[in-house]
């Protein structure tokens, strides 16, 4: 339990305004529960925000990534709803046109100082596994997932080379994002690629310095928070992150903008009514279109 003192109300004079004051300004708090032994070392970062939605956290299936690789963005712009701005740009696709769907496997690096340096290499040790993150996602990463690095944006460092990213493919993921830079400019591009497409903001020669402090937990790539598990769907023009319980909704939306889509050109082509009544369909074609689609 925690204990509060006494609880006070004060009368504070403002500008010309009563403000109430409820609290005490001295209050006292149980400390924090203990880490119990091994904690530390689990393979996730803990993260209480986390914790508290992973009973909302549905399950996707492949076969449903699959499907959202044929699904414009424009299209889950539509059907996301209040999560529609959880959409990052100013990437470089290593693999020009492919278009990369997956779940989020997140990792949060910061730049290096001695004790953290020093700290880092010790919990590796301790969990067994490798300091440098990306050669973690080359041992632990599964099918499907993405890799999504937050590493500074344009100012901040890079994740790996064409080796690490290989180590990766191998694993079966389907990509990478990085919010950082990379290096192998040439090698990334290589066709052994070709289904591995990394997007990056920036690439350059240096080796990777930064360090991981965070394993999927939630992270920031650029203006937009990424969660362990979210849906991953981007191209060259940028990349949607939104709960896999939204996969349903996308596909059905998906499903009802091709039908309509199909309905619209047969009419065009029918050159039966004006352009104005078919895009966006008028009321009457509305009910037909909806009566031929439930039959």
């Amino acid at each position: 339990m925690r204990k509060l003192s006494v609880f006070v109300t004060t009368l504070l004079f403002f500008q010309g305004q009563v403000l109430i004051a409820q609290g005490s300004f001295d209050q006292e708090f149980d400390p924090d529960v203990a880490v119990p032994e091994g904690f530390k070392t689990n393979r996730t970062s803990y993260s209480a925000i986390m914790d508290e939605l992973q009973s909302s956290r549905s399950p996707v299936s492949d076969e449903q990534l699959a499907q959202l690789k044929n699904v414009p963005l424009e299209v889950i712009f539509s059907a996301l709803g209040e999560y529609r701005l959880n959409y990052a740009t100013g990437f470089e696709n290593t693999q020009p046109g492919s278009r990369l769907v997956g779940r989020a496997l997140t990792m949060r690096f910061l730049p290096p100082r001695p004790d953290l340096s020093e700290a880092a290499l010790s919990l590796a040790e301790q969990g067994n596994w490798d300091r440098r993150y990306y050669a973690r996602a080359a041992e632990e990463a599964g099918p499907g997932d993405v890799i999504v690095a937050e590493l500074g944006g344009s100012d901040g460092h890079n994740l790996f080379g064409d080796m690490g990213a290989t180590g990766i493919q191998q694993r079966g993921a389907a990509g990478v994002i990085i919010d950082g830079g990379t290096r192998d400019y040439s090698g990334l591009r290589d066709d052994r690629f070709k289904d591995f497409p990394v997007l990056h903001k920036f690439t350059d020669p240096h080796t990777t310095s930064w360090l991981g402090v965070e394993y999927n937990a939630p992270v920031r790539i650029g203006d937009v928070t990424v969660l362990p598990g979210d849906i991953v769907v981007g191209d060259d023009g940028g990349v949607f992150f939104f709960p896999p319980s939204l996969v349903k909704t996308v596909l059905d939306y998906a499903k009802l903008v091709e039908d309509r889509e199909k309905f619209q050109l047969q009419l065009l082509e029918d050159k039966e009514f004006r352009f104005r009544d078919i895009y966006p369909l008028s009321p009457e074609l509305q009910l037909e279109f909806e009566r031929l689609r439930n039959q």
